[in-house]
């Protein structure tokens, strides 16, 4: 564990991405199998199931540390996180022990399945043995990710460098290693050493490849990008980004998030079964009827499901919209060029004449032309367009380099309204001690013309640190009542808010939901008199019951 600790250290002392990569290869050049497998894992994303609910771990560890329930919870709130709070809480160790790190993760596992009964005793043993910096880092392990600022794609670069395989191999083996259940498939170090091997033939199975992701275009396209004839246009589906897989007489279906979905969608394995062996399709999943895309609310009940019933595959169609064509008989087609493999995306797809399998189509113009197909996006029922260019090969993650061999996203502007902060909560990590995590509300008019503040959003992104800071100063000056972590503020401060879409929804107290919320500013200038209405935003509901999301 301590070696993990330092390695912990050094990845979190630093903000320079060739120092994470380099601590990452210098630890996985040294470690034995059976810890790096669990490094590997936790490092690249990788959550172990919760060993012990987080108020188990309050109480015990006030106990422990001999302080009342209430001063732990004020530490916390200082903090901003239980595990370091424990960590520091806690009194020196009594022992010093130097396990590996997969012997601690197996004492994970026996905290896991112990009754409740006894875990406080089996907490209490682990945290006498081990070091400040070790405890935390088993308390984190209990309590969710360890947010150190390593990607997978770093990780993934570390691998690649330790054991001369190509990162793109190792890339799309970490997505199977990721996404089976380490308790049941197990994280030995035979696992690990499979994820570094050389390349061998046909292991590529149900596997998908490593998404390509896209920019957010935020400059006009003539000046970002150049010549319009230089790019492929397309529309940008709002739905579930996925890759259809079809090998050895099998299909899948994978999300973005490398979650595999196919039990959710089976009229799609159907369909993918018509496709060629060795074949692997990148796309949208669109609830999808009479020729249009569905609000994204109809697709969300298929998404929530693990097995769906014929009457919901019935009421929410859906189809695959392909856009990208990553592998045909076999052969892996993303070095090739855009257009290359868009000719034979289109060309496959003709061939297989599936009603479920549809092509996105491209749009065609100059950089004006484009626009005004933009500006249809909401009409449409789509998020606006996608930009290809058209020489370009199909990477991995969101690439870093100039415009050119990208993708760029060039949505349409977001609603907005003008809200009233009315509650308030401490953030956490590096905002800790800050209100930085907002609820907001709008004015809802009666019959009589009284008017009250209804929530409808929460929000924190979107603020400089130094407006936070302003904004904290003034929560804590105006604080009307106190629920917990949660404050009420005098209704005084206006922000304008963006959000992608509005959809009805009965569980929320203003009877609407917005998708994807976050400040844009602070309207300083705007007395909260004059403020957005509910009325107002129930009005941008279509007949569906949400607006297209933009």
């Amino acid at each position: 564990m301590k070696r993990f600790a330092s390695l912990y250290d050094a990845l979190d002392a630093s903000t320079s991405t060739r120092a994470k990569v380099e601590a990452m290869r210098a630890y996985f050049a040294l470690t034995p199998p059976e810890d790096a497998a669990w490094a590997v894992y936790v490092l690249a994303g990788g959550k172990l199931r919760q060993a012990a609910p987080s108020r188990l771990l309050r109480e015990t560890g006030a106990r422990v540390a001999g302080l009342p329930d209430w001063l732990v919870d004020e530490c916390y709130e200082a903090v901003g996180d239980l595990a370091e709070t424990l960590a520091l809480i806690l009194p020196p160790p009594e022992a010093d022990d130097d396990a590996p790190l997969h012997r601690w993760v197996d004492r994970l596992g026996a905290l896991r399945a112990a009754a409740a009964g006894d875990k406080p005793a089996l907490l209490e043993s682990a945290w006498r043995a081990l070091d400040a910096r070790s405890r935390f880092l088993f308390n984190k392990l209990i309590t969710g990710g360890l947010r150190v600022g390593v990607s997978r794609l770093l990780v993934t670069r570390a691998l690649s460098s330790v054991a001369g395989v190509p990162a793109e191999t190792i890339a799309q083996r970490l997505i199977g290693y990721l996404a089976s259940d380490p308790a049941r498939a197990g994280m030995s170090g035979t696992r690990y050493e499979a994820l570094i091997a050389p390349p061998g033939e046909g292991e590529r199975g149900l596997q998908p490849y490593p998404f390509f992701l896209a920019h957010p275009l935020q400059q006009a396209p003539a000046e970002a990008l150049g010549d319009a004839d230089d790019w492929l246009a397309e529309w940008k589906w709002d739905g579930i980004r996925g890759q259809l897989v079809r090998r050895a007489d099998e299909a899948a279906l994978w999300s973005r998030g490398e979650e595999l979905v196919s039990e959710r969608f089976p009229e799609l394995m159907e369909a993918a079964l018509t496709l060629p062996e060795g074949c692997v399709l990148d796309g949208e999943v669109l609830a999808w009827q009479d020729g249009a895309p569905l609000p994204f609310a109809r697709l969300q009940t298929r998404i929530t499901r693990k097995t769906v019933s014929r009457r919901l595959i019935d009421s929410v169609p859906v189809v695959f919209m392909a856009y990208d064509l990553l592998e045909l008989d076999g052969q892996d087609l993303r070095p090739q060029p855009q257009w290359a493999r868009r000719q034979k995306l289109e060309a496959l797809l003709t061939a297989s004449a599936h009603p479920r399998l549809l092509s996105s189509p491209l749009i065609s113009g100059d950089w004006l032309a484009l626009a005004g197909q933009r500006a249809q996006s909401r009409d449409r029922g789509v998020e606006g367009l996608m930009l290809k260019r058209r020489d370009a090969a199909y990477g991995v993650g969101r690439v870093k380099s100039d415009a050119r061999g990208q993708w760029w996203k060039w949505k349409v502007d977001p609603w907005t309204v003008d809200a009233v902060l009315l509650y308030a909560q401490r953030g956490h990590g590096r905002r800790a001690g800050l209100y930085s995590d907002y609820t907001f509300a709008v004015w809802s008019v009666a019959a009589d013309g009284s008017r009250t503040l209804v929530p409808f959003a929460k929000a924190y992104s979107g603020l400089t640190d130094a407006e936070m800071r302003a904004v904290d100063a003034f929560i804590k000056a105006n604080t009307i009542e106190r629920f917990g972590p949660v404050c009420s503020v005098r209704p005084e401060l206006v922000f304008e808010l963006g959000f992608e879409g509005l959809q009805a929804s009965p569980r929320h107290k203003s009877g609407i939901a917005v998708r994807f919320p976050r400040m844009l500013r602070w309207r300083q200038d705007k007395p909260a008199a004059e403020a957005d209405t509910l009325e107002a935003l129930k009005a941008l509901l279509s007949p569906e019951g949400s607006i297209p999301n933009g």
